[in-house]
């Protein structure tokens, strides 16, 4: 499962404008117009994604859902795939 918090780097609290902050950060940074590494369109797609998901109270609710399921059925897939999102986003 993707970590869309931590793709954004904001807390699962995070109110709707603090994510599109954190959205209009990332676009830039990964925006391929912008950024010539290789991946750039993949994370710019994934930012995308995670922003769209996360400001949709639905389809956040469903997200937000999933992820709790995901956490007690796989707790170490998941604690890996968040632990590296947010370390990733400490070290840019």
């Amino acid at each position: 499962m993707k970590d869309y918090y931590g793709l954004l780097g904001v807390a699962p609290d995070a109110s709707v404008e603090h994510i599109k902050t954190a959205y209009r950060r990332k676009a830039a940074q990964f925006h391929p117009d912008r950024n010539p590494e290789p991946d750039a369109a993949a994370k710019f797609r994934a930012v995308q994604e995670a922003y769209e998901v996360l400001t949709d109270t639905d389809r956040r609710k469903v997200y937000d859902e999933t992820r709790r399921t995901s956490l007690i059925d796989e707790p170490l897939v998941v604690a890996r795939e968040i632990w590296t999102n947010y370390l990733g986003n400490m070290q840019k």
